[in-house]
């Protein structure tokens, strides 16, 4: 009986020939006496006894031929947890490549020899190194141990004279088996015979130099043993003090930690202090001339921050309550009778920015910040030239406290015109009645100017009607621009310690020269009002005179206009850009009219005349249609040119026309408000309609037929 198999399929394939063995399965025939109990004959007997094949239910029934067949196996040695598909990301090509997969093949063990082969490269050089000219020596001939050091010096004598035994030996035996050679070979050539002993009698004698003997240096070498001294082991013990232990514990948390800075500031701000105080004892003062920067002199106690940071959010939580309403309708009003009003609109007035000190001064200018979309300065000083005053304000209001400024600072003339700087909007530049201009870093707490102009030579020779920040020059510096009475434009530069001016162009009358006081012809120069940068050329600007004139300039050129607009009859009070096409602007006058211009177009493309002066006048961030504009009755007009390019869609009275005028006003950038400035030192905040702030659809375009 055989052992039962499966059958399997067979392959006649012969590439798979290198992988598959053939391998015959061992039938195992059961011996007849072995289940008799009969004697067994040898061990293998034995081992089958132990080993009864019992047939199974359901056993395939095969038949011999079947059973005789011989099977095919396939034994492959793949590694199951071999990796397939193996990618990496390739940050040159930018995309995922493919690995070569590992090698399938398992090291279990890895034992370094130290036999090489004879033709190797190693084995040659170790040739070449040992000199052994006649190739690899027998194992007897070369000694197992190496000798180093001063032993090699001992065993080359020893090694010379037993090469020399070997070499007499191997001669001798040798020259007899030439001889056998020569006595087998009959009567061979001698001259053979002698080449053939001569060769093999070469090759017997292969003297095998032993190694080069060691040169030792007789500049540094001593024949001389010596013994090294030991140092002597000594025991040394000292007995110390333990140090003072103390149990310390202690609870850290952010203000703790804040408190911990707070203390390690105030110490290296007073070691600055002491340093400044022990240099200017030592250095003797220097009187400053011309423009200089002024530093912090009154410092301020750091508790007495923190409790005036304290005070302040007391201050807007309570305002935040009192003026609940008032913010409600800030975010959420919307006048619901625009719905039944078609290109009319309203202004709902918020809060009333007020400062107990300026009630009695004029609001000169209003200019919201670049970067806290609910601060907007304001400068106080005086429009009465016959009547002036002796102290000017800026403040800056905020809307989350609409009781108290949060920034006030004084000047000793009235304060005629402000401006952010667009990055650092800390940065405040201000112009005076008197001519100077001033820098404020508002983030400090103390009054000081930062930069200021000299009181004599460095300064305008009137009022300073306008000042703006221009772009960085290349090397950093930042830098702003003046116009003032005195028909000049100026450049002021911000130095490291000063304030350099550089004149950018005189504001000359299309007029011919008088004769002066000496008799020297004179130009008459202009009176400039206000000034206007071009929102993409940054060279470009254009600059209002009292004489009603426009002039379109460039800081590149010093001595002539680009372009002259004979714009109005009266003073320019105001010039700006569209803020969506920067072709066109637009200005007011006291001429009671407003009027839009293009570039480089004599005529005007709009003119709206509104009944008295014009204070001011804006377009709208939200709109390329809408402006604004402030006059002296106390009204608000309002314009759309989308809706109605003849009349306002909005004229709304803020302020009594008896007792309050209307002088300055500025759009919000993000919301829907508008602040508006009268006579009496107060600031209005006014909301838009709906209808007051639609942004106009683009026109579609037909197809033409």
């Amino acid at each position: 009986m055989q052992q039962p198999s499966t059958p399997r399929k067979t392959s006649n394939n012969p590439k798979m020939s290198v992988r598959r063995t053939l391998v015959k399965i061992p039938t195992v025939k059961l011996l007849k006496d072995v289940t008799d109990g009969a004697q067994p004959k040898d061990d293998f007997e034995v081992f089958l006894r132990g080993k009864n094949l019992l047939k199974p239910e359901g056993q395939l029934e095969l038949t011999e031929k079947e059973l005789q067949e011989e099977i095919a196996r396939v034994l492959l040695t793949n590694n199951p947890q071999l990796p397939d598909n193996l990618v990496e990301y390739s940050f040159k090509e930018r995309s995922f490549v493919k690995v070569p997969l590992p090698s399938n093949i398992i090291t279990l063990l890895s034992i370094e020899g130290t036999c090489l082969h004879k033709e190797s490269e190693e084995a040659i050089k170790q040739i070449e190194a040992e000199g052994w000219e006649g190739g690899v020596p027998g194992v007897a001939e070369i000694q197992s141990t190496p000798l180093t050091g001063d032993e090699e010096g001992l065993e080359d004598e020893e090694e010379a004279a037993k090469a020399e035994e070997a070499e007499t030996e191997v001669e001798a035996e040798g020259g007899i088996d030439i001889e056998a050679e020569g006595e087998g070979e009959g009567d061979g050539d001698e001259e053979d015979k002698v080449e053939i002993a001569g060769d093999k009698g070469q090759a017997g004698t292969g003297k095998r130099p032993g190694k080069a003997k060691k040169l030792t240096n007789q500049f540094n070498f001593c024949e001389r043993a010596a013994l090294t001294y030991n140092n002597k082991c000594r025991e040394l013990g000292t007995q110390t003090i333990p140090p003072s232990r103390a149990k310390f514990s202690g609870n850290v948390n952010q203000w703790i930690i804040y408190d911990a800075y707070q203390e390690d500031y105030e110490a290296q701000q007073r070691e600055k202090e002491r340093e400044r105080r022990e240099k200017m004892t030592t250095q003797p003062k220097k009187e400053e001339t011309g423009p200089r920067k002024r530093h912090d002199k009154n410092a301020i106690d750091p508790v007495t921050i923190r409790m005036l940071q304290a005070a302040k959010i007391i201050e807007r939580m309570i305002n935040q309550n009192t003026y609940d309403e008032i913010a409600q309708d800030f975010s959420y009003w919307e006048d619901p009778s625009d719905e039944y009003r078609d290109g009319e609109g309203t202004l709902l007035p918020l809060w009333k920015f007020c400062y107990e000190k300026t009630k009695k001064l004029n609001v000169t200018d209003i200019c919201w910040s670049p970067k806290y979309d609910d601060l907007f300065g304001v400068t106080f000083g005086s429009f009465d030239f016959m009547n002036q005053v002796t102290e000017g304000y800026l403040c800056l209001f905020t809307l989350k406290n609409p009781s108290f400024p949060e920034y006030i600072n004084s000047a000793d003339s009235g304060v005629m015109c402000l401006d952010f700087h667009y990055k650092h909007a800390y940065l405040v530049v201000v112009g005076l009645y008197d001519g100077t201009v001033l820098v404020y870093n508002v983030q400090l707490l103390t009054k000081e100017w930062q930069f200021q102009s000299n009181s004599v030579s460095n300064k305008h020779g009137g009022i300073v009607w306008q000042v703006c920040w221009g772009k960085d020059l290349p090397d950093g510096e930042m830098n702003f621009y003046s116009i003032s009475s005195d028909g000049k434009v100026f450049n002021w530069v911000l130095m490291q310690n000063e304030l350099a001016q550089t004149l950018v162009i005189v504001l000359y009358m299309d007029m011919d020269p008088i004769p002066g006081p000496d008799g020297n012809m004179v130009k008459i120069t202009g009176c400039g009002s206000c000034i206007a940068f071009h929102p993409k050329e940054p060279l470009i600007f254009l600059v209002g005179t009292e004489e009603g004139n426009i002039y379109k300039c460039s800081t590149a050129y010093a001595s002539i206009y680009l372009y002259t607009y004979v714009a109005h009859h009266m003073p320019v009070h105001r010039i700006d850009f569209n803020k969506f096409s920067p072709e066109i602007f637009i200005s007011c006058s006291a001429d009671w009219r407003v009027k839009i211009w293009e570039d480089n177009r004599s005529e005007p493309l709009f003119v709206f005349d509104l009944g008295c002066s014009v204070g001011d006048v804006k377009w709208a961030p939200y709109s390329s249609t809408v402006f604004a504009a402030a006059t002296v009755d106390g009204k608000v007009h309002v314009f759309d040119l989308n809706v109605n390019k003849y009349k306002a869609i909005c004229i709304q009275s803020v302020v009594s026309k008896k007792q309050n005028k209307l002088t300055r006003l500025a759009f919000n950038s993000k919301f829907p408000i508008i602040v508006a400035g009268d006579n009496r030192g107060s600031t209005r905040v006014l909301k838009f309609s709906p209808n007051l702030r639609i942004k106009p659809k683009p026109k579609k375009e037909g197809n033409c037929c």
